[in-house]
Formats: structure tokens, sequence, C-alpha cells
């Protein structure tokens, strides 16, 4: 059964290993491309984007695609509602595997903002130190709060996306211990962290450092994501496929 996973997490990569394994399934990994040197997977990987929801559907009837996995970053609106769109036009069954959003606990002194730019208006008027991690992307709408001393942490070069006076770049790939995250935010005398609700472990690192050291956060909560079938982990994925492939082969016989 040929299926199309789209990637970009570490969700996603459990998964590609787990399908590499299955010989009942013939996968492809798409990646956005919008990283660099992304990581080897072990099955077809396929980079860059489809055309919208119709160049994605006229993909998926092509390549004779019988379900869609979304693993892609919480935050990827625009692919998952394409692959939403693309599969209700053609009825193929779609899975949104994804990881559960942060939820703040004893100690965490959260402002939760629905956008990354007003996660910048947060910030508000006196200058703050702020530990930034929301994505090379997204660093265009901090320039509207350039009275603040930003550090800011990226997978990918920032080049002029947040052209500042006061910029420190950190290019570095997780996971991000707790113990390192602390250690970096004392260095830069990190006085606010914002980032966003990606859930997950691999960067849950620097909101344990942040309550930790009683600073506050400003996050950018998950947007709504399309309706589709959902689980948190890659074997439940596997287990739907599985499950798929087995209703398909009886409508066969």
């Amino acid at each position: 059964m040929r299926i199309l996973l789209l990637g970009g997490t570490t969700e996603a990569s459990g998964l590609a290993r787990l399908l590499a394994a299955n010989p009942a399934l013939r996968p492809v990994l798409s990646l956005a491309g919008r990283t660099a040197a992304p990581a080897a997977a072990p099955i077809e990987t396929r980079i860059g984007g489809f055309g919208g929801p119709e160049g994605l559907a006229a993909w998926l009837r092509a390549e004779g695609v019988a379900a869609v996995v979304d693993a892609t970053h919480p935050f990827a609106q625009v692919i998952s509602r394409n692959a939403a769109a693309a599969c209700a036009v053609l009825g193929l069954p779609l899975l949104a595997l994804r990881r559960p959003p942060w939820t703040a606990r004893e100690g965490d002194r959260w402002q939760e903002v629905d956008t990354v730019a007003a996660a910048a208006r947060a910030l508000g008027e006196v200058r703050r130190r702020v530990f930034l991690t929301v994505g090379r992307l997204e660093l265009a709408a901090f320039a509207a709060a350039a009275h603040h001393a930003y550090v800011v942490r990226t997978i990918e070069p920032v080049g002029d996306a947040l052209p500042l006076p006061d910029l420190t770049v950190i290019e570095a790939r997780g996971p991000f211990p707790e113990e390192a995250e602390r250690d970096l935010m004392r260095r830069h005398r990190t006085e606010v962290l914002v980032t966003k609700n990606s859930g997950g472990s691999a960067t849950y690192g620097k909101i344990a450092a942040a309550r930790a050291l009683g600073l506050p956060v400003v996050i950018v909560r998950q947007p709504d994501a399309p309706a589709a079938a959902r689980v948190e982990r890659p074997e439940d994925a596997l287990a739907w496929l599985m499950a798929h492939r087995a209703a398909s082969t009886r409508r066969l016989v």
C-alpha cells in the first residue's frame, strides 16, 4: 500500500523507521525543504511543495497513494489544510500524527497569545533581554519591537530576517536538555522567553529552565488543526495504517 508521510518532526522520523521495517507498506516521506540539510530518512524521500491542494491531489492520484499521514509541525498550517482538502476530494483516509501541546505547571509564568505578532507586542515598551525560539520564518514580526535585546536560536542561518542592532544568533538543532538551557539563559542574562507551544520533549528543556529560573514565558498557542483522525505515537499511526490496509484487502477479495 502506497503511503504519503508528511514529515519534519520527531514523530515523523519515528514513523519512518517503523515503515521502513514493514514490507506491506510502500511509503514516501515528504519534507517542505526549509531545512538545508535534513537528517537522512530510511524511506523514499521527496523535498518541496506540491502546488497547493490541487497539486497535492494530482500527485496523490498519480502515485496511487492509499492513505496520508500528516506528521508535520503543529504550526505548519498550510500543508495540513492542503492535505485535508486533497484527501477530501479523493476520498483518502487522513491521519494526524500530533504531539500534544505543553500545559502549564505550578511555577510556570506563561502569557499565552494566538500569534507571533501578538507575542512581539506582549514584550511591552520597557527594554528586555529576550530568548527567542519561534523559527527563522517568524522572526520578522519582532522588527516591530526593535528596542529589545534578542538571543535568537534557529536551525538555519537567520540572514537578514531580523536586522536589529542588539541581536545574538545561535544556530543549533535540538534536543536541548534543561540544564543546558538554564546555563544558556543565565549566560545571556535572559529576562523573558518567547516560544511556540510545539509540544514534545525535544525542546521542552527551555520551558523547564524558565520555570526553574522564575522567568516569564510568552508562548504562542497551537493553531486549530483540520478535522482528521489523530494519534500521538508513531506506533499507533502504524497500527492505523495496517488496519486500513487490512480493510482494503478485504474489499478486494
